[in-house]
């Protein structure tokens, strides 16, 4: 039973996805569905979390817009999720920066990793 499941998870698995890590800006590529047609929606934020593992890895991004703070989650391997590009790695040391929900503006950036 194990193997069969995942055997179709394999087949699910997209290969062409960036690495990306928590306290990266990332803009993700959904589609969204209005009725019969479907369009591309690009939501930019930083990764707060990732968990999961395989077919089932799911991440969460926030952004603030409009000075409200907005979560997204997807599952990574989903056909909603056109493409995932890394704007910005940060440089987190923590898996999950739930920490972020409490603060705005300057204090809610994660600051940018060490470029060698």
């Amino acid at each position: 039973m194990n193997d069969i499941i995942r055997e179709i998870e394999k087949e699910q698995m997209k290969e062409n996805l960036p690495q990306f890590r928590t306290g990266d800006t990332v803009a993700v590529s959904a589609k969204i569905r209005e009725g019969n047609r479907e369009r591309i929606q690009v939501f930019e934020g930083t990764v707060i979390k990732i968990q999961g593992t395989g077919a089932r890895t799911t991440f969460t991004v926030r952004k603030i817009s409009n000075g409200v703070g907005v979560e997204k989650s997807w599952p990574l391997h989903s056909p909603n999720v056109e493409a995932v590009k890394v704007i910005r790695e940060g440089k987190a040391r923590r898996a999950k920066l739930y920490y972020l929900r409490e603060r705005t503006g300057k204090a809610a950036k994660v600051k940018a990793a060490q470029q060698s």
